[in-house]
């Protein structure tokens, strides 16, 4: 690959102490009369279907974010935007936006559609932009545009405060810097931008780590994290799938901070620990789980969710995920977003590398949201139910009806099956009654659980749809007396419903009566 610098008579580069690139003008006297045609905001011109190719024509370089309002990745990037428009006032580089929510013919034409999307467009040309990675800062822009217009002669710097940061930096020792090793070093360090890089042919540094020459260390506070030997067939693409694994933990913590890094990880496969800080066996767990991820690093990025911070709600509700149900582990593809369920309740490294393997290898069973009807679910004294027919058979208002929500990996669970099964017997010449069982690993559950798995739950027969949490003795005596009780206690509630009901439907009567007869009177 050759890195062509970008220069013109007039610009030229200066660089301050903290290594920011200002693109400045020669003549940078401002325009007398500001063009109404390309409205601005904060230094960013708002562009449009109408005015998008006279910009294209009027800035050399166009750096263009395609974007939805309200998208948190958009706050993010418009501040960079706004923050790096101030820093190149006056350069051949001019900052833009596309609200592709008002311009759809635009973003379909541009191919635009899936934002947020940044292009740099150059010299007018349309059709061939230059990809921008999605900045984290207004100094992520401005250190993509320097990388763009520079060489690898850019990278080599002090490495003494790079080594005492606390901040991962990627240093490639090359004996030869023209070899296409720079080359392939140096694209990747353009599509980093968040990430600090150095150059360097110093023969003490590499002697200081017992390294030889052409291979990519990644430091921290002066500690070797890792490295990486440049080989012929090296990528670009390879070289940057090492970096953005290895600057990374073995577990991260889902953070605020460290969201965009992980999502943004070009390592597709995730494995979340759902866990609560606080619990008593979190050290425990947390231990099992970095154990088993570093056997997985450049597969696997394994990700820690803590299920006390409020702040992972949403998460939690994307993989429909309880604070009680903690601790879990879920293994999802950000491709496809089929999610896999750890079938444990031991979480010990080797469980969990069985079930990572397991998941690589094709073996692993998804995570459905519902499993299939079973053939002749219906006809044994326990109804074995799924995500598909469970409000259906649970909330029938002229049947009471008991369900064990049940773990088939839990002894505990296991253990109620005998009690279950007795309780169905129990109750089989009642029409009325019905016990069933449901798989909580392999089914959705769209219902405000309480407690634990095994959770048993009883719905009355009733129009409203009451659920019961049993918090009582596990033994069938108790049960039955319980649902007994809970028969009783719906069969007045019952009656209440039937008679609003009926008051309801004759007072919709009556309305309709009223306006047959209005209808009557105007004609």
């Amino acid at each position: 690959m050759h890195i062509t610098p970008v220069r013109s008579a007039e610009m030229f580069c200066t660089f301050t102490e903290d290594d920011t690139v200002r693109f400045i003008a020669a003549d940078t006297q401002p325009d007398q009369q500001r063009d109404k045609s390309f409205p601005e905001k904060d230094g960013v011109l708002q562009l449009k279907k109408g005015n998008f190719n006279r910009a294209l024509r009027k800035h050399k370089q166009l750096l263009v974010h395609f974007y939805i309002p309200l998208s948190g990745e958009n706050q993010r990037v418009s501040a960079a935007f706004q923050d790096a428009a101030a820093e190149l006032q006056g350069s051949e580089v001019k900052l833009a936006v596309v609200d592709v929510t008002k311009e759809k013919d635009l973003a379909k034409e541009l191919n635009a559609t899936d934002p947020p999307t940044i292009r740099l467009y150059l010299s007018g040309d349309k059709h061939n932009p230059v990809p921008c990675p999605a900045p984290q800062t207004s100094a992520s822009i401005l250190t993509w545009l320097k990388r763009r217009a520079g060489s690898a002669a850019d990278l080599i710097t002090d490495l003494s405060q790079s080594e005492a940061s606390d901040e991962v930096t990627v240093v490639g020792f090359f004996k030869e810097l023209d070899h296409e090793y720079v080359q392939v070093f140096y694209a990747a360090a353009i599509d980093l931008p968040d990430v600090n890089f150095a150059v360097t042919q110093s023969s003490e540094v590499i002697s200081k780590y017992g390294l030889t020459h052409d291979v990519v260390l990644l430091l921290k506070k002066s500690k070797l994290i890792q490295a990486y030997k440049m080989m012929p067939h090296t990528s670009k693409e390879e070289l940057i799938i090492f970096i953005a694994v290895y600057q990374m933990d073995p577990v991260t913590e889902y953070t605020g901070k460290t969201a965009a890094q992980i999502l943004t990880s070009p390592v597709l496969n995730h494995a979340l620990l759902f866990v609560n800080k606080s619990s008593s066996d979190f050290k425990e767990i947390y231990s099992a789980f970095n154990g088993a991820a570093e056997a997985f690093r450049m597969k696997i990025v394994f990700v820690m969710v803590n299920v006390d911070e409020p702040r992972n709600g949403r998460l939690m509700e994307y993989f429909r995920v309880r604070d009680f149900e903690a601790p879990l582990i879920r293994l999802v593809n950000l491709t496809n977003h089929v999610t896999y369920h750890l079938p444990s309740d031991t979480l010990n490294v080797e469980t969990i590398k069985n079930f990572c393997q397991s998941y690589l290898e094709g073996r692993a069973k998804p995570k459905m949201q519902s499993e299939p009807i079973p053939e002749g679910w219906d006809k044994k004294p326990v109804k074995e139910l799924v995500g598909v027919t469970l409000e259906k058979v649970a909330f029938n208002p002229d049947k009471t009806v008991f369900v064990l929500f049940y773990l088939p990996y839990s002894q505990e669970s296991h253990a109620l099956f005998p009690l279950w099964e007795e309780l169905a017997k129990a109750y089989e010449e009642q029409e009325d009654v019905v016990i069933a069982r449901i798989d909580a690993s392999a089914n959705d559950i769209n219902m405000s659980m309480q407690g634990t798995y095994p959770s048993l739950c009883l719905f009355p027969a009733l129009y409203a749809e009451r659920m019961l949490v049993y918090n009582g003795k596990r033994k069938l005596k108790d049960l039955i007396k319980f649902v007994d009780k809970e028969m009783k206690k719906a069969k007045k509630d019952r009656v209440k419903e039937d008679e609003d009901r009926r008051k309801y439907i004759e007072a919709i009567k009556t309305e309709e009566a009223k306006n047959a007869n209005k209808t009557k009177d105007e004609l």
